[in-house]
């Protein structure tokens, strides 16, 4: 009998699959003995090692010279048999992870023999305690910022949405088969198994995920939570529970309606340009490096005409978790025209839900969550992002500049270093209106997290005697250094600081995996020395163009020793003809202007972020220069600058310079960007070595 509603949907899917799974798979305790550490042991392992126990045994009791030898020659071949075991199986874990960092990282922690324990330190919270603190928290918040109208800045939206297209049960497998196989203790069976069945069951599905859209509703069964405390940072006191933060595991398929959801929302608010254009968090073709990348650019140009720069990092405390339901609601129907069963849908979502934390095996009470987005939902931030949109409206109307990344917010201000004064009282107003803002719709700044940096060149900064920014009664001192989404900026953005500390990461990597090297072929290696090392070498490396080469020293020395790790050189014999032959490895100048150029062809695709867009302008857009020779050649205009050090290290200069001393053949945007991407390569290695490389 078909249910008429989205709850008897949802009770009929989990009662059947509870019950067959029940009947076919019944949950039953096992004692579990301690797991090998050698995994790659199979029968033929085991045989020698029986037969190298025999032998042992008959030299033993015979004292024999042919015994002996026997013995010992046995022996050699079980080592080998193992050695060769132990170095395919893991080369083959490695490879089947190709392309999938995160299982990546899992193999390489399984094969240095660290994997990571669910389990919290026994002088951790209880689970109550927990709840109890998790609770308390956003309590606390909400009590300090009591009494407060709603203020919003956004103008009232002037298209709606107001239903869910239907979806078919094409886009319900892309969801089911794109999401992760985890499971959570809620559903009626593994996620694993489910996929396994998918197309016996995919009709069904398909129903039931409809049925939830179309009658604008998420049944109260997939409004639980399991909450896992999960530690804020590495090192962090695990008894102190403020160090924790609260990961939330939700069913399956209310993920998988969430994505659904989430991807009509965000082709609604895409299309309508309704999503704030400098928030980079969870949207398709931004990063974290893309923000950044923003930021230094913007910086660097002030450098270059003289002004320094205040850059502020402002941070909300619980941000996801004090986010008001009534205030949520509002907002998305006044601001981004939301309505409907689409509405209906999103309120159904965020309110009636219920927690409880998990610790091992013990659980807490089962506690109502009257506030908030759950964190480890799909839908959540982006809901997070439409609530906070005010804070860069905030920003431009004070006449500054700013950049969010979810609730990380950065506000900077360019001045002469001659009226740094005057110019910090209007950043200073600007952060108590977005303070003010925050108390009225139930958030609050961290004013622990939050630093300040004065940025420029060193003559300016000398000028500069402002050492102290006041907000709210409290004194927060300027920095020399801060961190931004991972990049170390310092006060004179040399990003020396910044290239030492991702190198002394990137040695830290290759020291543990020089104790496993030998369990890898080289194919493996290279697999994992690209996952775990280059990635961190490349990352936010187009903020390093114009870098001097003792700057950049420390990157190329660890993509020498990461070659010489994964050809078996020694530490001091010359790697420049094997990263050349054998390798294919670009230097790291070469892989900045890469990078550099990829960029620019994201902009001129219209794949990139249109704040990056908007500097990668061609010569034949701009008016009068359309007769030139630079125009036919189809170059970007490259701005005027006065400092090596900083102008030209711009994005807006260092991006078109760059793309400009690329041959006519390579800059043909006609091609597909993974052909851009092959010829982009040969031609930095030819400047780099001298010579092509050919690439399938």
């Amino acid at each position: 009998m078909r249910p008429d509603t989205a709850e008897g949907f949802f009770d009929m899917y989990h009662s059947v699959l509870q019950s067959l799974a029940d009947r076919f798979a019944p949950v039953r305790k096992l004692k579990l003995r301690r797991q090998r550490l050698a995994p790659w042991m199979d029968d033929e392992c085991r045989r020698q090692r029986r037969q190298s126990r025999r032998l042992e045994r008959c030299y033993r009791r015979t004292q024999s010279i042919a015994d002996r030898q026997a013995w010992v020659a046995q022996e050699r071949r079980r080592h080998h048999v193992y050695r060769q075991k132990e170095r395919a199986y893991w080369s083959a874990e490695v490879m089947m992870q190709t392309g999938q960092p995160k299982n990546l990282w899992r193999t390489m922690n399984c094969i240095l023999g660290r994997k990571r324990s669910s389990k919290l330190p026994r002088n951790s919270p209880s689970a109550q305690q927990f709840l109890d603190l998790f609770n308390e928290k956003v309590a606390a918040v909400h009590r300090s910022t009591a009494g407060g109208t709603a203020q919003s800045t956004l103008p009232d939206a002037r298209v709606t949405f107001d239903t869910f297209d239907y979806c078919t049960e094409d886009d319900v497998q892309r969801a089911i088969t794109g999401a992760a196989s985890k499971s959570c203790a809620l559903d009626p069976l593994p996620t694993t198994v489910l996929k396994e069945f998918l197309p016996e069951l995919l009709p069904f599905l398909t129903d039931l995920c409809n049925s939830s859209l179309l009658q604008g509703s998420l049944p109260l069964s997939q409004r639980q939570a399991i909450v896992f405390p999960r530690l804020k940072k590495v090192g962090a006191d695990p008894a102190d529970g403020s160090n924790y933060r609260p990961v939330s595991n939700l069913t399956f398929m209310s993920k998988i309606v969430e994505r659904l959801v989430c991807r009509q929302l965000t082709t609604f608010l895409d299309r309508h340009k309704l999503l704030p254009d400098l928030q980079s968090a969870y949207r398709k073709q931004h990063s974290t490096e893309t923000a950044v990348l923003k930021i230094i650019s913007d910086i660097l140009q002030a450098a270059d005409k003289g002004k320094v720069t205040l850059l502020g990092l402002l941070d909300m405390s619980a941000a996801f978790d004090t986010v008001d339901h009534a205030i949520l609601i509002s907002r998305l129907e006044v601001s981004f025209g939301l309505r409907g069963t689409v509405l209906s849908w999103i309120q159904s979502f965020i309110t009636g839900r219920t927690q409880a934390v998990h610790v091992g095996d013990d659980r807490s009470t089962v506690s109502d969550v009257l506030c908030g987005v759950p964190q480890g939902s799909v839908l959540g931030p982006v809901l997070f992002l439409l609530y906070t949109a005010d804070v860069l409206n905030i920003v431009r109307n004070h006449r500054l500049m700013g950049h969010s990344y979810a609730d990380d917010t950065s506000i900077y201000l360019h001045a002469d270093a001659c009226s740094c004064a005057a110019q910090l009282l209007t950043v200073i107003a600007c952060i108590d209106d977005i303070c003010s803002w925050m108390s009225s719709n139930r958030l609050k700044l961290n004013m622990d997290k939050t630093q300040f940096i004065w940025l420029g060149t060193a003559q300016q900064l000398e000028k500069v005697n402002i050492q102290t920014v006041t907000l709210a009664d409290v004194d927060i001192h300027v920095s020399d250094t801060v961190t931004c989404l991972g990049v170390v900026i310092d006060s004179t953005l040399t990003f020396a600081e910044n290239v030492k500390k991702r190198a002394g990461n990137c040695f830290y990597q290759l020291r543990q995996l020089r104790t496993v090297r030998r369990t890898l072929s080289i194919d493996a290696a290279k697999t994992l020395v690209h996952s775990v090392i280059s990635n961190r070498v490349d990352y936010c490396n187009s903020l390093l163009y114009g870098m001097s080469a003792v700057h950049l020293r420390p990157l190329q020395s660890v993509l020498n020793a990461s070659a010489r790790l994964i050809t078996g050189k020694r530490k001091y014999d010359h790697i420049t003809d094997t990263m050349r032959d054998d390798l294919h490895w670009l230097p790291v100048r070469q892989r900045i202007e890469y990078k550099l150029c990829t960029l620019v062809s994201k902009c001129l695709r219209r794949t990139a972020p249109p704040y990056l867009a908007d500097m990668c302008v061609p010569v034949s857009a701009t008016v009068g220069r359309l007769h030139l020779r630079s125009a036919a050649r189809h170059d970007l205009t490259v701005p005027r600058t006065r400092l090596v050090r900083y102008g030209q290290r711009s994005f807006a200069v260092s991006g078109p310079t760059t793309w400009n001393t690329l041959p006519q053949s390579i800059r043909n945007l006609s091609c597909s960007f993974v052909t851009f991407g092959k010829k982009l390569k040969t031609e930095l290695f030819h400047r780099a070595y001298g010579t092509s490389i050919a690439l399938s």
